[in-house]
């Protein structure tokens, strides 16, 4: 499996990708999932894939070579929208060479893109593309893109980002979202490549592969966890049965007419409840019936 996360902000890009494609007792396979592809003052632009590896390689050594129609190629492309629409078009080259082969043999086209980086000329931009080639760009109102095991780390990057977010705290906010895939999924794994850019750099300053002996890593995550706790035993328990006019923490009150929907042995009777009747599963299901 796979997490990468991607962030557009104002003041530039940040990408982040883990490398474990197996995870088994007694297999772990690492590959890495992110290529630059850079012509140094002209144009940054980064690539992050999961999916089947053998795809997403291929794609990357075509993308590379691949000319279209009228002569474009990633490397002369105008704007990252056009460069977007070329690795498109080798996602469906791809597809058609390889994907009735591969279903042939129960092997699904399984392949996610995040695509983003700069071109002298234009803003920063940023791209998620699909199997079938198609793609959708980020804004504003979605300043990020995930691909891979992506429920796990997507809490922290919806409350913490926007597009005034600084590089730093965002390349935080990244490596907290991948702490928390890692804790929870074995299929997500160590080394991780981290690269910031900044906006109007046209060059790759800022890159990192951080392993189990980062220290700025392993502060993360020790730090997460103990002050996550900390907020946890912060917040007071919640009040049950409170009397009415009670404020502050009420979770329940003594009158409230919430209950639960009750399965009693045949033949017996729910147990009473104070000022509310209740209602068996066989009752619900009878009304339902009406």
């Amino acid at each position: 499996m796979t997490y990468c996360a991607a962030m557009r902000l104002n003041a530039g890009l940040v990408f982040l990708s883990d490398s474990r494609t197996n995870a088994g007792v007694d297999q772990v396979g690492t590959f890495r999932k992110m290529s630059v592809f850079e012509a140094p003052g002209e144009r940054v632009m980064v690539l992050m894939t999961a999916g089947n590896l053998s795809i997403s390689q291929s794609i990357r050594e075509l993308v590379n070579e691949l000319r279209t129609d009228d002569g474009l190629s990633i490397w002369n492309a105008p704007n990252m929208y056009e460069a977007a629409r070329i690795l498109g078009q080798a996602v469906r080259q791809v597809h058609a060479r390889d994907a009735q082969s591969l279903a042939g043999f129960g092997i699904e086209f399984n392949v996610s893109i995040i695509f983003g980086g700069q071109i002298k000329g234009e803003r920063c931009r940023l791209f998620q593309i699909y199997s079938a080639g198609n793609f959708i760009e980020s804004h504003d109102e979605n300043t990020y893109f995930q691909i891979g095991e992506a429920k796990y780390g997507k809490p922290i990057i919806d409350r913490v980002i926007t597009p005034a977010t600084s590089l730093d705290d965002a390349a935080k906010c990244a490596l907290i979202s991948m702490d928390s895939t890692l804790r929870s999924n074995i299929s997500v794994g160590l080394p991780l490549d981290l690269l910031v850019y900044e906006t109007d750099r046209l060059a790759v300053t800022r890159f990192v592969t951080i392993d189990e002996r980062n220290e700025y890593f392993q502060m993360i995550r020790s730090t997460w966890g103990r002050q996550l706790k900390s907020v946890f035993e912060g917040l007071d328990a919640p009040v049950w049965n409170a009397a009415c006019g009670t404020a502050g923490n009420v979770l329940h009150t003594a009158h409230a007419g919430s209950q639960p929907v009750r399965v009693t042995p045949p033949g017996a009777k729910a147990p009473a409840a104070s000022g509310v009747p209740l209602q068996t599963l066989s009752q619900q299901f009878s009304d339902g019936q009406q």
